[in-house]
């Protein structure tokens, strides 16, 4: 009796070592398929916005005001995790979502459009913040950079075939069936949400300011990730249609190269900081972002934009995983659901103020220049980044 009792206290720390369990990896699989049916729909609603009479501003209009509008909810998903727990907010998030793409097949005018893609917003940001939040609560503290890298692989592997997998079907079926089809894939992450064991919700002794809108401790890599998710509204947005213009094909090969480099830099990138810490991976991975953006604003032929897709790919796949364990690893542990909406907020906004931006900086100087202004932004992270190191040795 005396000797299995270390062996059960050993197990049990085996198993709360452990990032694969049950619960981590139906958190995996229903966040694959929610973004699965996401990806899908992200280069094809610029193509269904120019179908309904729209320009690059509004194609910039409609990406941006999805982004804001989860920007706007982030907050609010962050302090519904810890008090009303985490399954309502990710299936009331899921369930938004779903009904807003299904939605979009019988959208006739922009006006309407615009509507949903706010509804839209709402469900994203509530569902992303609190998959994000259970990911989290569920991967082992020693070892989360190395779990949330594994938890992006499922967002990174819908990415590999929902853009490829999307402007197929939009050659052979109609924008109707192809926004079912998404809401379809939604209802598959609903059905596998509903079997997680959720962390349940701990009395909470800390007051809770009345505009508690963020996490002050997920402020800095959040502030970092800004000027980096303000390249992927440019290349959500106006890539496909700059790669049709320059007469450059295999915009399809562009998103899938991308997602299999941050499928590559996700096996080693989260075990790297977890054993050296950001330093070891920021600037390296910014690098290679402004190197792609470079290539981008170029891009004579394919094989660059394939090189470009590469070299994003596994600058942003070594940068965004390495952020997002920082913005967690400060704050508080009743604090978690908080930094992870500060995180998502700043990511929202980047892309939503670079579409919209560079709607307006197409319309006036062409789509090179997106990508000319990309490059510029990151280096503006590295600064950032410079001074933060600098201020936490003083």
């Amino acid at each position: 009796m005396s000797q299995s009792l270390p062996k059960e206290a050993a197990n049990a720390h085996i198993q709360s070592e452990k990032i694969w369990t049950k619960d981590f990896s139906l958190i995996v699989f229903s966040n694959f398929f929610i973004f699965l049916g996401f990806q899908m729909t992200l280069p094809t609603l610029p193509l269904f916005v120019e179908e309904l009479g729209g320009n690059d501003q509004l194609i910039g209009l409609v990406v941006g005001i999805f982004t804001f509008s989860a920007l706007v909810m982030r907050p609010f998903a962050g302090k519904a995790l810890e008090t009303k727990g985490r399954r309502f907010v990710f299936i009331t998030g899921l369930a938004i979502f779903i009904l807003s793409v299904a939605t979009y097949g019988l959208v006739h005018s922009l006006f309407f459009l615009f509507i949903m893609r706010v509804v839209q917003g709402i469900g994203w940001g509530y569902s992303t913040t609190a998959s994000g939040t259970i990911a989290t609560d569920l991967i082992p503290a020693n070892k989360r950079g190395e779990g949330m890298g594994y938890y992006g692989l499922s967002g990174n592997i819908a990415l590999a075939f929902g853009p490829t997998l999307g402007l197929a079907l939009a050659g052979k079926i109609s924008f109707t069936q192809l926004f079912l089809i998404c809401a379809l894939l939604g209802l598959v992450s609903i059905i596998l949400a509903s079997f997680i064991r959720y962390k349940k919700i701990e009395p909470i002794t800390v007051a809770h300011k009345k505009w508690d809108l963020f996490e002050k401790t997920a402020i800095p890599p959040s502030l970092l990730l800004f000027f980096i998710t303000v390249t992927f509204g440019g290349i959500a947005s106006f890539l496909p249609i700059y790669a049709l213009q320059k007469g450059v094909s295999g915009i399809e090969w562009y998103f899938l190269l991308y997602a299999l480099a941050l499928l590559v830099s996700r096996t080693f990138a989260g075990r790297l900081y977890d054993r050296k810490g950001h330093r070891a991976v920021y600037i390296p991975g910014t690098l290679l972002i402004i190197i792609a953006m470079v290539l981008l604003a170029w891009l004579p032929n394919s094989y660059l934009l394939y090189s470009a897709g590469i070299l994003y790919g596994l600058g942003f796949g070594t940068v965004q995983p390495a952020l997002q364990a920082w913005s967690v690893k400060e704050s508080p542990p009743h604090r978690r659901g908080m930094a992870n909406a500060t995180f998502f907020s700043f990511f929202d906004l980047g892309v939503g103020i670079g579409a919209i931006c560079f709607g307006q900086i197409a319309h006036l100087f062409g789509y090179s220049s997106i990508y000319l202004v990309s490059a510029v932004s990151v280096f503006i992270s590295i600064l950032i980044y410079m001074i933060i190191l600098r201020s936490s040795r003083a």
